[in-house]
């Protein structure tokens, strides 16, 4: 520690007997924020980072921020299985984290410590913060890898990015999620009906006719006794009531059986062919022919005429 803070001229005092350590600037100190720097490593001590990784602090490109997860979640074993979340199965979400960020991260009790650039720090609390609401940083950590995919192409540097992002819906909504989500649903097809030239569903409600108000309610049902009061049943025996179901039951599918065959008759009836007219046919249908054309030619005649006698 002193070995590591000496370069920058700072010295450090260890105590053992209150359990604290402190940093303060001497003569040689030249930069005004390293006091700054130093308390920092000395946050990341406490926290559990190693001395080696804790001294990368001092560097003027490697910011850090302690992240309190304590106070977000009230029930203890579901605190713990979010916690556990961050860092994954062996590791693998935490060091996926690490690479896409190029932060280090470390979890410790109630806190995640995070050492990097800035840009990596804020995506890092986002992940962190959103994993503690109940947000698995699969999600997060598909959105950075989408993102660095297109940092790479240049075209896309002064364009919007939103079109490629996935979109993650919640399954459970809240009453008003809902209505929101409802609202807009209306809206997109009431456009896609104003589009198509169609009245909006709104008007289309309007003009239904209102059914007239009644204040009195509908009539009360009868009850099954009833009916069967009405019908009889009620005072057959048990097996004059079996008997009764048997023969409506046979009834039944005797009907079934009824149109099964009808259906599959009609499978070997014959169709309907076009039968050769006779000599006798034939003469007929052209002498109404030529008649009918002898018809409409004296009428065309008259028709004529008329306009020629109009005219004159």
């Amino acid at each position: 520690m002193t070995q590591s803070l000496d370069p920058h001229g700072i010295a450090c005092t260890l105590d053992l007997i209150h359990g604290s350590m402190s940093v303060r600037t001497t003569r040689k100190t030249y930069d005004p924020y390293i006091i700054l720097k130093a308390r920092d490593m000395i946050k990341l001590l406490a926290r559990g980072v190693a001395v080696g990784q804790a001294v990368k602090i001092l560097n003027d490109d490697v910011a850090c921020d302690i992240i309190k997860i304590g106070n977000i979640v009230r029930n203890k074993e579901r605190f713990v299985k979010r916690r556990q979340r961050i860092i994954g199965p062996d590791g693998s979400t935490l060091k996926a984290i690490e690479l896409l960020t190029q932060c280090y991260v470390l979890v410790q009790g109630n806190t995640v410590s995070v050492m990097g650039p800035f840009k990596g720090l804020k995506e890092v609390r986002r992940i962190v913060l959103d994993c503690m609401k109940n947000i698995h940083p699969i999600y997060r950590i598909k959105e950075l890898m989408i993102k660095r995919e297109l940092a790479k192409d240049p075209q896309l540097a002064a364009e919007s990015w939103d079109r490629f992002l996935p979109k993650f819906r919640k399954k459970h909504l809240k009453t008003s999620e809902k209505t929101a989500r409802k609202n807009e649903r209306i809206q997109e097809k009431n456009e896609a009906r104003k589009a198509a030239g169609l009245p909006s569903l709104e008007e289309v409600k309007e003009k239904k006719e209102k059914k007239v108000y009644t204040p009195f309610p509908p009539p009360q049902q009868p009850r099954k006794v009833d009916l069967q009061l009405e019908s009889g049943e009620y005072f057959l025996k048990a097996h004059e009531k079996e008997a009764r179901e048997a023969k409506k039951r046979k009834e039944k599918q005797e009907e079934v059986t009824a149109e099964r065959r009808a259906k599959r008759a009609e499978a070997f009836v014959a169709p309907e062919e076009d039968v050769a007219l006779t000599v006798e046919e034939k003469r007929k249908r052209k002498h109404s022919k030529v008649e009918e054309d002898a018809n409409l030619g004296d009428s065309t005649k008259k028709k004529k005429k008329k306009k020629a006698d109009s005219s004159t």
